[in-house]
């Protein structure tokens, strides 16, 4: 007997820059192969989703389509294949790839129009998701938390370990303070790095990352970042420079006020066409400038490890989520995002 609903409610993007549109969509007939049928209780908010909807990467070939990459969830039922999850299981969706088969994506209608939908969606009441997008978790997960492994923790965290290597006793900048970035600061806190410097535009989001991990906070729109962050590391430069914002001018002063070794790692994405303009000789004597790929996280590896630290009460997750809306309310929620009212993670409640 499938578990499958004929129809669920779900926010579509149809067009770039404008609102997503909740309406009531027909779900397949039946899973494919590789294909997991999840329940979706809690999905968060990526800064990505904002870049979606504004199409920073360029025309976007796929409208319609459905949106969100990190969510808690139970598993209903699974395609041929599958063998990671079962029926019943409490998951995190993800969108790094982890453990088991990539699908097909899933393709649902909506007043006789097909709506896309990619590996793994989350701003739906139940997700088609490919199995290698869904990890499980222990059956008395905090669900709420549960969500932010998706993408907000293991990115953060990744970013700090895997492509920035901080140590402990360098110091460090994290440019924009945003669910992602504010794990950065707590990553770079339990590295033992110091000064862990936060920037950004909102002074809510800098009280929230003073509150787990950064030692010094600078307001962009009131000083000089620049100058400020110096006044901190003093001229000899910084280790690490971190940028969450993908703007050109903020990825060029990282560049220039990190040290002859420095670290410039590049997290948020540029909008496309717009380029960065350095002097690249100091890359010739061991200073570095990459891009991360959601923090090299490794899903099935990383969420037990990340939700172990947070059951040992060594990271603070429940702190950063500081608001919940329904689907309804969904772009609420991406007006918030936009305009800094909502200072750590939102999350939508289905």
């Amino acid at each position: 007997m499938s578990s499958m609903p004929k129809t669920m409610k779900a926010a579509i993007l149809t067009e770039l820059k404008a609102p997503l549109v909740v309406a009531e969509i027909q779900m397949p007939a039946k899973l494919l192969a590789g294909q997991v049928l999840v329940k979706i209780h809690f999905s968060g908010i990526c800064g990505s989703q904002l870049g979606e909807i504004d199409g920073v990467k360029g025309e976007d070939k796929f409208l319609p389509h459905l949106l969100g990459h990190e969510a808690s969830g139970t598993v209903l039922e699974t395609g041929s294949g599958v063998k990671q999850v079962k029926a019943g299981d409490k998951v995190v969706l993800h969108w790094r790839k982890g453990l088991g088969l990539e699908s097909e994506t899933p393709s649902f209608s909506w007043n006789g129009r097909k709506i896309n939908a990619g590996w793994v969606t989350t701003f739906n009441e139940y997700a088609i998701v490919s199995e290698n997008r869904v990890t499980a978790i222990p059956a008395g997960s905090d669900l709420e938390v549960a969500a932010l492994f998706g993408c907000a923790v293991i990115t953060g965290f990744g970013v700090v370990k895997n492509n920035a290597k901080l140590r402990a006793g360098e110091s460090v900048v994290i440019f924009g303070a945003g669910g992602i970035g504010l794990n950065m600061i707590q990553a770079a806190a339990l590295a033992g790095a110091g000064p862990v410097i936060a920037v950004d535009l909102y002074d809510n989001k800098l009280e929230l990352a003073r509150k787990i991990g950064a030692t010094h906070v600078i307001n962009a729109k009131r000083e000089n970042a620049k100058e400020a962050i110096l006044a901190v590391t003093g001229r000899k430069g910084l280790d690490v420079f971190i940028d969450n914002t993908g703007q050109p001018s903020v990825i060029e002063t990282g560049y220039q006020i990190t040290s002859p070794q420095g670290r410039v790692i590049l997290v948020g994405v540029p909008q496309k066409g717009r380029h960065i303009s350095i002097y690249s000789l100091p890359l010739h004597f061991g200073k570095v400038l990459t891009g991360s790929h959601g923090g090299e996280a490794v899903p099935q590896a990383d969420i037990p490890l990340y939700y172990g630290l947070f059951r040992e009460g060594k990271i603070q997750l429940r702190e950063l989520i500081t608001d919940r809306f329904t689907l309804d309310q969904i772009n609420e929620a991406v007006t918030g995002m936009r305009n800094g009212t909502i200072s750590g993670r939102c999350l939508i409640k289905m």
